[in-house]
């Protein structure tokens, strides 16, 4: 699956996407953010405040307990404020 990085979570990671194949017992977005914090610093600094971070699945805006099996892309980026 494709995960795309929006923001100062791209900035953090310091990737725009990337090809992932999570482990099967990555089952849910907010799975898939705790194995991505295991990877490195990068992704621990861009995930160190988990709730904050918004996800889409296939452009669709979703909760962290999301399924994520059958996902093409999952996107993560921070709060957005509309004015």
């Amino acid at each position: 699956m494709k995960c795309v990085y929006f923001a100062w979570v791209r900035e953090r990671v310091g990737a725009t996407d990337e090809e992932i194949a999570p482990p099967a017992e990555v089952r849910t977005v907010g799975d898939l953010i705790g194995w991505l914090v295991s990877r490195g610093e990068n992704y621990a600094y861009a995930f160190e405040n988990a709730r904050a971070i918004r996800a889409a699945i296939d452009r669709k805006h979703v909760k962290h307990d999301a399924l994520i099996a059958g996902a093409k892309e999952i996107a993560f980026f921070p709060p957005m404020t509309g004015g």
